[in-house]
């Protein structure tokens, strides 16, 4: 078979100089999308893209919301795969400036201990990431003259402030938006010679639980002992929540949890994950969680319950003798596999209403629930992903998960019915929404020669 792949990377690598110019243009432009005194900037950037994309030979186009705008491009191949690009042009706020060693919109490349980075805000978070695909685009149009696949970009101005237009848009587009696969780039590696691709996202449900008793604080001395504590009650129902191997003791909550695959076990053992040094970092060494499973397991590939916050009584200085009408606390629940959150919702909420008692009454609030995003590497384009990404980096990469969630990827899935892939360059010590945000420049030149493999290998699969 003919490599083409070859002269798109020595492109790549010789275009490197101009490529940073290109992301230091971009990264000039304020494109704050929480403050309303950046909206100018945020539609610059956009203008910045499509003139880009444009220039590349994409139809690109500025797509108006009641927001931020949503930039759209095509082009690509007739036929083949077709690959759905999502990266967001805005960025955080800089705030405090003070903390800031130069103008945060002013980058520079600068030397470190560990390397070279490009200094500024938006550098990782998204724009360095961003553009590291569409300079791999640009090289492989420079070299054949097209794309060996069908593609559609679609770049975001409103992740940074909860992205209000996102859904309606989405819905309202969705036929035009539709591909085969996503690739999704506002994510990191594994560590710095290990490349990774996110195939498992927890989904998020929220919720707050009031116990209620006296109609009123009570003196301590007066009625304690006679009245029902609110305190107590909830002390011991959030105490029920766990047995004492780490499981949450919900009836129900492991039924829709699925095992992990024995490849993405032998992959994840591969990595040579250290438990100790990661809880270490924050003064703790021993993993709390399930104690069969793994801690990248814990965190990447099992459900959890967490107090995330809990108020009664009085909690100000001194000391008072109060027995406290109510009780409150803030309970999260990562969610993996297929997990229905609103199941769990009402699991929970079964939970304690069946341990209150007498005098007292629960109430209840609801703070987000949203399901798991689990991507089916069966597609053959993520094993022919990953083993490009293998071929750039020091290390194989892997398969690995996510413990947070990123919403994006779950609505690729609900609005879309697509699965992603998510590929991204970052690291841990980015700083990203910090001060002194960084992306290195290694990340950034392998990031646009991994994209090339990338684009080289999906066109195979």
């Amino acid at each position: 078979m003919t490599d083409i792949v070859t002269p798109v990377l020595s492109r790549i690598d010789a275009d490197l100089p101009h490529a940073l110019d290109r992301l230091s243009d971009l990264l000039r432009i304020p494109s704050i999308s929480t403050d309303p005194a950046h909206k100018p900037q945020v539609e610059a950037a956009a203008d910045w893209l499509v003139k880009d994309l444009t220039d590349m030979g994409f139809s690109a186009r500025k797509d108006p919301t009641t927001g931020h705008p949503m930039v759209v491009a095509t082009g690509g191949a007739k036929d083949g795969p077709h690959l759905l690009f999502y990266g967001h042009y805005d960025v955080q706020p800089v705030d405090p400036l003070d903390l800031w060693d130069r103008d945060p919109f002013d980058p520079q490349v600068q030397d470190t201990p560990r390397g070279k980075v490009i200094r500024a805000r938006g550098a990782s978070d998204d724009k360095g990431q961003l553009m590291t695909f569409l300079e791999a685009c640009r090289a492989w149009l420079a070299v054949h003259g097209s794309l060996p696949v069908k593609l559609t970009f679609f770049l975001e101005g409103e992740e940074e402030s909860g992205s209000p237009s996102l859904v309606p848009y989405m819905t309202e587009n969705a036929e035009a938006l539709k591909a085969d696969v996503a690739l999704i780039c506002d994510t990191g590696l594994f560590d710095a010679e290990t490349p990774a691709i996110t195939t498992m996202l927890r989904g998020l449900l929220g919720e707050e639980v009031t116990i209620h008793a006296a109609d009123r604080d009570l003196h301590s001395g007066m009625f304690g002992g006679a009245a029902m504590n609110p305190a107590r009650v909830l002390a011991r129902i959030l105490a029920d929540l766990h047995d004492d191997q780490g499981r949450v003791t919900v009836p129900g909550f492991y039924d829709d949890v699925p095992d992990l695959p024995g490849d993405i076990r032998a992959q994840w053992a591969g990595l040579g994950f250290d438990a100790e040094a990661f809880l270490g970092q924050v003064g703790l060494r021993l993993p709390a969680g399930e104690q069969d499973r793994t801690a990248l397991e814990m965190i990447w590939a099992r459900p959890t319950c967490e107090i995330n916050g809990m108020l009664s009584g009085y909690t100000g200085a001194g000391f008072k003798t109060v027995l406290p009408a109510q009780a409150s606390a803030k309970v999260s629940f990562r969610l993996v596999g297929g997990q229905d959150p609103h199941k769990i919702r009402a699991a929970f909420r079964d939970f304690v209403q069946a341990r209150l008692p007498g005098d007292c009454r629960a109430e209840f609030a609801e703070h987000g629930a949203s399901p798991a995003a689990v991507m089916s590497t069966d597609h053959p384009a993520f094993e022919a992903a990953r083993q490009a990404l293998s071929a750039e980096w020091p290390k194989p990469a892997a398969f690995v998960g996510s413990g947070g969630s990123i919403p994006i990827a779950g609505y690729f899935k609900s609005i879309l019915g697509m699965d992603s892939m998510l590929v991204g360059f970052a690291k841990d010590d980015d700083a990203i929404h910090s001060p002194n945000e960084k992306y290195d420049l290694d990340s950034f030149h392998r990031g646009i020669r991994s994209w090339a493999r990338i684009i080289d290998a999906v066109s195979k699969a």
